[in-house]
């Protein structure tokens, strides 16, 4: 079968590109021929492109952030190369069909579209410019196709409900086209439920069908070279509260920090190039323990079986740290204040072998019936 994953765009989120990656590489070891839709970048004016980076300028004033990157982007002519390294990642690994706009998709190129993972239901995370709207993601493009829908562990990120009237009710008539729906969160088997009146089963995000041998041979294939520490610290949004976790982390621990995350947004040109995804996947390898506020990196201390603490990141949701520690009794991992951290014991990583194991034959199961069964429109 041919099939197509429609997720969100890949640029520079190390999460959302290995779970593109590892839902293609189970479909391909069932037999699939797969593809990921993304965005075909379309060339633009001298003076479109100098009005689109004004109104980035603008909103990211308003938000109260720097905008020195701009300033050094026009200097240099040319476009930040953020992702000069997840693209050439995203190059060797992701098998692309791209289009400029999903409209522009032609019917007969998939026998089935699978819609996941990570935040693919989350109206405010879409790239309008891909996305004609939220129905795009229920497949609202391909709603007159004869072909196969799965939504596979697709995420709303939150459990407050984002969508307006119309959208609510668009997406319910989209969804109950679908011939089989899953989720990552606990909590969207509810929402799906409550808005839409459709039953979705819970399942594990798509990098957590792949073990960490898989990972291991990406970065070993590549050479890559060793962390320069031993305390992992990724953090997408950094504050001096998270940094205060970090350093009472490493003088307990005797532990030396280290990084694999530029901060983009605040940085000279030459430090704001993401580093490679597999010098991420690295960090976990040589890691003695890893603090975070980003659901994959908690997703990948425990495939690596590594200690860890997570600082909940309110503003990017919490729903997803709370159904995925959960799922593995590590509740206990998650802090919301300097003053709610404390030193838990290592982790069982026995019990919580067997835990995943029982989730992947679940998940698994769902994708498979959900291939194969047609369900009656």
């Amino acid at each position: 079968m041919k099939v197509g994953i429609l997720t969100l765009p890949l640029h520079t989120n190390y999460g959302g590109i290995l779970q593109a990656y590892a839902l293609q590489t189970v479909l391909e070891r069932m037999g699939h021929k797969v593809e990921v839709i993304l965005p075909k970048q379309e060339q633009k004016s001298s003076l479109k492109r100098l009005l689109a980076e004004l109104k980035r300028c603008v909103i990211k004033s308003e938000l109260g952030w720097k905008i020195n990157s701009f300033i050094e982007k026009r200097r240099n002519g040319g476009s930040l190369p953020v992702n000069h390294y997840t693209q050439k990642f995203i190059c060797r690994n992701i098998n692309g069909c791209y289009v400029t706009r999903l409209s522009k998709l032609n019917s007969s190129e998939f026998d089935c579209i699978i819609v996941g993972s990570d935040q693919i239901w989350r109206p405010r995370y879409l790239n309008e410019n891909f996305f004609s709207g939220i129905s795009d993601a229920y497949l609202g493009f391909a709603e007159a196709w004869d072909i196969h829908r799965v939504a596979y562990a697709a995420s709303f990120g939150t459990d407050d409900w984002e969508y307006s009237d119309d959208e609510t009710m668009r997406c319910g008539s989209l969804i109950k086209l679908f011939d089989a729906v899953s989720v990552r969160e606990r909590a969207a088997v509810k929402l799906c439920k409550d808005k839409f009146g459709v039953d979705a089963k819970h399942v594990l995000d798509p990098t957590m069908l792949l073990d960490s041998e898989d990972y291991i041979k990406l970065f070993k294939k590549e050479k890559t070279p060793k962390s320069s520490g031993n305390l992992l610290t990724y953090i997408l949004d950094p504050t001096p509260e998270k940094q205060a976790v970090v350093e009472r982390i490493a003088g307990e621990r005797g532990l030396k920090p280290f990084e694999t995350n530029s901060l983009v947004e605040n940085c000279h040109l030459n430090c704001c190039i993401q580093p490679p995804v597999e010098q991420w996947l690295r960090g976990f390898y040589d890691a003695e323990y890893v603090v975070t506020d980003s659901f994959h990196a908690c997703v990948f201390s425990i495939l690596f079986r590594k200690p860890f603490t997570v600082y909940g990141n309110v503003a990017r949701g919490m729903s997803r740290f709370y159904s995925l520690l959960g799922m593995f009794g590590l509740e206990d991992r998650l802090i919301a204040s300097v003053e709610d951290y404390h030193d838990c014991s290592d982790i069982n990583y026995d019990k919580v072998r067997g835990k995943l194991e029982k989730w992947r034959q679940l998940s698994m199961e769902f994708l498979n019936n959900g291939l194969n069964n047609r369900t009656e429109k």
